[in-house]
């Protein structure tokens, strides 16, 4: 072969070789990438070829697919009550991809999941159409409806677990959107998305697991926990050294008591009335650090992955001590979820050892085989079991004597806690309104309860946890124990 061959032959071989390498690249390292990439239509029409498989709740499907007749779009996502369910199920749509379950497992409801491979094969041999699995939840229908209709018009949120398990049992959130009104991809789903999208309510939000609020005075029981588990009470019943009024530390300034009696008060009798002086100084005692500590076994500073996100709780860990003080009381830099306050209420419920949250049982593939199958798992010990019971004691006393008797429950042993959160520049604004709950069987309890009332239409006198949260947080309990007959 001559010079001037050799050399083209030798230059058509290098082309061949960068044309494989390139192709392989693409097909192997860039795949995931691109197939990931927003205008890459191809992913969503595949994604929507097919019926998805379904979110399920207390056996029947919260989710369903329909027939479009489109040429590019052959199915599309529907719900059933969708702004009822929307903060578990996120939404699936053509134009704007998904979120929260739908999203994360989309996999299994597509049946791309590479558990779903034999199914697939399978159906290439038989011809049967293409098929996406079943998510499973623990939610229990009637609880989340409960919450739901509580809330009504008010702007708030309710997370339910059940303390033995950690199953999630309700998440609601208010206002809500309906995930069908742009499922699709055409003129009115791009018009519901953009008014979803302006409104000021932020009704896509989902306030149970992504808003962060002060926790008020339910953040009480934490502080409780942190000075019995530090050894600063001993007896629940004993006077506290308490003064009228109680100066923050290092301050002029007195913490405001809203009750009367808190003078000495015992911790369970401060818990009852909710006296701000003894938490103020039982948190100063504690300290910044140990009630840190303990903030933190209850799940405060880390994200929770339930799996959809949570966002994390917040105690300052570089606070003064009177912010300490202040933060003792769920005011200065305290914020928290209505998930991570049920998670506290669940802990306590469940003489000590905090469950992780989760709200998917099972994956099950179309042929009805489970994949994977969630166990419950301990997440940690934030008080001891003695201590736990002393805490039940002073939360029952509460909804018996205290400010929380709209929770009662005939029949049931119900512990909990109010909590109006002063919030805005100097306390400006309408407070947050809280109860956090658990009712008990002789079997133990099978539910504790957060409630949220973010905004309603009653006067600012007359927002309370007790009046507004408590007797949402009833419902959703009492909901949860007719289930369990």
């Amino acid at each position: 072969m001559n010079k001037p061959l050799r050399r083209i032959a030798v230059f058509c071989g290098l082309l061949v070789l960068a044309l494989l390498v390139r192709t392989n690249w693409l097909q192997y390292v860039q795949a995931e990438e691109l197939n990931s990439k927003d205008k890459n239509s191809r992913t969503t029409i595949e994604r929507y070829a097919s019926e998805r498989g379904n979110i399920i709740v207390d056996g029947k499907p919260i989710t369903g697919s329909v027939d479009t007749k489109d040429t590019l779009y052959k199915f599309k996502r529907t719900y059933v009550d969708g702004p009822m369910w929307a903060p578990v199920t996120g939404y699936a749509s053509q134009a704007y991809d998904a979120t929260q379950i739908e999203k994360i497992e989309d996999g299994i409801l597509t049946g791309n999941d590479n558990r779903l491979f034999f199914d697939r094969t399978l159906a290439m041999f038989t011809g049967d159409k293409k098929k996406g699995g079943d998510v499973i939840t623990t939610l229990n229908g009637a609880a989340q409806r409960a919450a739901y209709e509580g809330l009504g018009k008010k702007k708030g949120a309710v997370a339910a677990i059940d303390p033995a398990t950690g199953r999630i049992l309700a998440l609601a959130s208010t206002p809500s959107y309906d995930p069908s009104a742009f499922a699709g991809y055409h003129n009115k789903d791009a018009t519901a998305w953009t008014a979803l999208e302006k409104d000021p309510d932020k009704p896509k939000l989902n306030r149970a697991l992504r808003e962060i609020y002060p926790p008020g005075s339910t953040f009480k029981v934490v502080t409780a926990a942190a000075a019995l588990e530090h050894g600063k009470i001993t007896d629940v019943e004993a006077a506290t050294d308490t003064p009228e009024p109680y100066i923050l530390p290092t301050t002029s300034t007195p913490m405001v008591n809203h009750a009367s009696g808190c003078k000495n008060a015992s911790l369970k009798k401060a818990l009852e009335v909710s006296c701000n002086s003894v938490f103020a100084k039982l948190g100063d005692e504690v300290g910044r650090d140990d009630m840190l500590e303990t903030a933190k076994k209850f799940g405060f500073t880390e994200e929770q992955f339930v799996p959809v996100r949570a966002v994390a709780s917040v105690y300052d860990s570089k606070m003064d001590r009177p912010g300490n003080a202040l933060s003792s009381i769920g005011q200065f830099n305290t914020a928290t979820t209505p998930l991570q306050m049920a998670m506290v209420t669940a802990a306590i419920a469940n003489d000590g050892k905090l469950m992780k949250p989760y709200m998917i049982d099972q994956l099950r593939a179309p042929n009805l085989d489970v994949l994977q199958k969630t166990e419950p798992e301990e997440m940690s010990r934030p008080l001891s079991q003695k201590n736990a019971q002393l805490l039940q004691q002073m939360m029952e006393s509460v909804v018996e004597n205290g400010t929380g008797s709209s929770a009662a429950i005939d029949g049931f042993k119900v512990g909990g806690k109010t909590g109006t959160a002063q919030h805005g520049e100097r306390n400006s604004k309408n407070p947050y309104a809280w109860f956090i709950s658990y009712a008990r069987t002789d079997a133990g309890s099978p539910v504790a309860v957060a409630v949220i009332v973010e905004d309603s239409d009653a006067r600012r006198d007359d927002i309370t946890g007790g009046g507004l949260a408590g007797p949402i947080a009833h419902d959703v309990m009492k909901a949860v124990l007719e289930s369990k007959k």
